[in-house]
């Protein structure tokens, strides 16, 4: 068994050509990273996108372990003398884990069972003859085995039938049809646990709910799972008894005399015993998969839109993480991060020192030349927005209002710490809401994605996997947007293709030691920094006062030659191709065609060149909510600014400024029917939203987007 056995069956799965898997799958057995082979590896995978190589990779993974497991498996069944060729074919040639597994259990090392004990007692004859449907009378039979402490005929026959009931347990053919069953027909059944009706109220839409398992979405099925884990919910997931036990009948049941009452006795403990319960458990499995699967992918995509966020750009930042009781610290950051000063003001109760705080604000905006003014979300942050807007400075600086989930958490964070290892948490917390609004790329990389709250139900989903795709998310926005080598953090650089957490500090040590990179090459004095290594990082590490225009593109080293060739051909230097546009157009792709790269590189050369390392976000735009600053303050049918917080598969949730973000439902989000909200809304999206219903009791606040956007 190899990886060619399952490569066809990842492109039929994919729906692509095999041989474009058989490249992926040799790139990443080299150490290409996804990023990197969707950018510089068309050719060989005839351009398949991320999407398409991460899935190939998790495949990939997926059928070497089954091939793991496969090996595992004929060896024990090989040990026990048990293996024939046709058994052998049959594990070879299956690729479902389960039906693997149904393979695997009849000889598949077991505790003691009501069977074994039966066959200790030597009535595994008994059952062998039960099972073909004799007419002699059972109980004479049964007689026969009064021996081996057997003490009654009833007592022959319940061993017998627990005998029996292992072989329907463990038929691949038996089991399959109660898979199809549950596959088909399994319902969600839930009620409230007993005597906890107060206390899990919350729960109280699922005191009493059913719902067929193939029908019921990915975010009931983690509330309900929730709700059990919790306590508060009794929960099944089961098809109709009697319906699957017919079924197992007629495939064991051919007469009807006395052994076939035996055998329908014993088809029945084997369902209820073993095989239901078996099912659930393979079930619910399945559907808390599907379901993490399915919020890890809402999460995921989330976050990508977060991570790309529209950016302010280097500019001179104020910034302010307001607070009540505690004050509002205000931070002051120059064009590349870096903090200037720290102060703190106490404009709201109850100190009420806002003429003080103005003068602050006032010096500082004027001393350092502030460009703009971020002020968090938070509490205090309607009030600080207001206090703001009101100051007359003499240079206006935008002001913005910046989501600070998550900055609690980095200000707490060891790399915080080692960042600003003499300021306290409230500093380190303002200075993250400044660099969020120049760049959310580069902030929110130093968070653990759970914590930046744009998820659906993330805590309860398989933690390892969730990880695993944030961070595919994380590498894949970081190599999209590109990284200034110079400025970016060890966080940052962490997410390069290719990088790892030693090689990232090996950089910042570099750069402390030797000042700026000038030039890409100087990347191979890194230690551990090897060929392989450069190959797959330096196209997405950017130089912007580098002498080759190159070293601040997306074109990679290794296509330097064929763009110095493009400039020899056409009498100019690498940077007149950049800034002449007629130059770029007169020249013809196929005449750069080499043995590495082909037509779709070349293109790719020609369209980097006309925007050398252009940021692929969108520009920030200014935003001011509507006079409101409580949920008292609304009424139904008034209409508001608002943005996208966060989205769900059920709808996506707004916040118009008034400390409590309200929630579109998927319904509500426009005038045409749609299955996902991605379709009309993305995060940190400006809309205008008109109020449906606010419910002060249960904090809630139902807005909508028809026919105000």
């Amino acid at each position: 068994m190899h990886e060619t056995d399952f490569i066809a069956i990842i492109a039929q799965q994919l729906g692509i050509q095999a041989r474009q898997v058989a490249a992926t799958i040799k790139l990443l057995n080299e150490g290409s990273t996804v990023p990197f082979i969707s950018r510089y590896r068309k050719e060989l995978t005839q351009a398949l996108d991320e999407v398409h190589i991460e899935n190939i990779r998790l495949l990939n993974l997926k059928y070497t372990e089954l091939v793991k497991r496969k090996l595992t498996i004929i060896d024990t069944i090989k040990e026990q003398g048990k293996l024939t060729p046709a058994l052998e074919k049959s594990i070879v040639d299956c690729w479902d884990t389960n039906l693997l597994e149904d393979i695997y259990l009849p000889y598949k090392p077991k505790r003691k069972t009501k069977a074994s004990i039966a066959r200790e007692k030597g009535l595994e004859p008994l059952a062998l003859w039960l099972l073909k449907e004799n007419n002699n009378s059972v109980e004479i039979e049964a007689a026969r085995y009064l021996k081996n402490g057997v003490q009654t005929e009833d007592e022959a026959l319940q061993g017998a039938r627990d005998i029996i009931a292992e072989i329907v347990n463990e038929d691949p053919k038996a089991r399959n049809l109660v898979r199809n069953q549950f596959e088909k027909h399994a319902v969600v059944y839930t009620k409230v646990a007993k005597g906890k009706e107060a206390e899990g109220s919350k729960y109280q839409d699922y005191f009493k709910y059913d719902e067929p398992l193939n029908r019921c979405p990915s975010h009931r099925l983690l509330a309900v799972f929730r709700g059990e884990e919790e306590g508060f919910l009794k929960l099944n997931i089961e098809p109709d008894e009697d319906i699957a036990v017919q079924k197992l009948e007629f495939q064991f049941i051919k007469r009807n005399n006395d052994s076939s009452y035996q055998i329908e006795l014993a088809v029945k403990d084997a369902y209820k015993r073993l095989l239901a319960p078996s099912m659930e458990t393979e079930f619910r499995n399945l559907a808390k998969a599907k379901a993490d699967e399915e919020a890890i992918r809402v999460f995921a995509e989330n976050l990508k839109q977060l991570l790309l966020s529209a950016p302010l750009g280097s500019k001179r930042i104020l910034a302010i993480d307001p607070g009540f009781r505690s004050g509002c610290k205000v931070v002051c950051l120059n064009e590349e991060g870096k903090l200037l000063a720290d102060d703190i003001i106490y404009p709201h109760e109850p100190q009420r020192d806002a003429q003080q705080a103005i003068a602050k604000l006032a010096f500082l905006v004027e001393k350092y030349n502030i460009e703009a003014i971020a002020i968090g979300n938070g509490t205090a942050g309607r009030e600080t927005e207001d206090l703001v807007r009101g100051i007359n400075f003499k240079n206006e600086p935008q002001l913005f209002m910046v989501n600070e989930n998550g900055a609690s958490v980095y200000s707490a964070s060891e790399v915080a710490r080692d960042e600003f290892p003499d300021k306290d948490v409230t500093v380190r917390g303002a200075v993250s809401i400044g660099r969020r609004l120049a760049d959310p790329l580069a902030e929110l990389v130093k968070i653990d994605a759970k914590s930046i709250g744009v998820g659906q139900y993330q805590h309860d989903v398989d933690q390892n996997k969730l990880k695993q795709s944030l961070d595919v998310v994380v590498q894949s926005c970081v190599n999209q947007v590109g990284v200034n080598l110079n400025t970016a953090s060890k966080s940052l650089l962490t997410y390069v293709s290719g990088l790892s957490a030693q090689t990232a500090q090996n950089i910042i040590n570099f750069r402390n030691e030797h000042g700026a990179f000038t030039s890409r090459s100087q990347l191979k004095k890194i230690p551990r920094l090897g060929e392989k290594t450069f190959e797959q990082c330096a196209a997405f590490l950017r130089i912007p006062d580098a002498k080759n225009v190159l070293d601040n593109s997306a074109v990679h080293p290794e296509s330097y030659g064929i763009v110095e060739q493009m400039a020899k051909q056409n009498g100019c230097k690498v940077e007149d191709l950049v800034k002449n546009e007629v130059i770029r157009k007169a020249i013809k792709p196929e005449n750069y065609i080499t043995e590495t790269a082909g037509l779709l590189t070349i293109n790719d050369i020609l369209k980097e060149l006309a925007k050398p390392g252009r940021d692929p976000r969108e520009t920030l735009k200014p935003f001011t909510f509507a006079n409101v600053k409580k949920p008292e303050d609304l009424y139904e049918g008034m209409v508001l600014p608002g943005i996208v917080t966060n989205i769900t598969k059920f709808g996506c949730f707004v916040d118009i400024g008034v400390k409590q973000d309200g929630m579109v439902h998927i319904s509500q989000l426009a005038d045409k029917y749609i299955s996902d909200p991605n379709q009309v809304v993305k995060l940190q999206q400006q809309v205008q939203v008109k109020v449906l219903e606010v419910d002060l009791a249960r904090k809630r606040i139902s807005l909508s987007m028809k026919g105000v956007n």
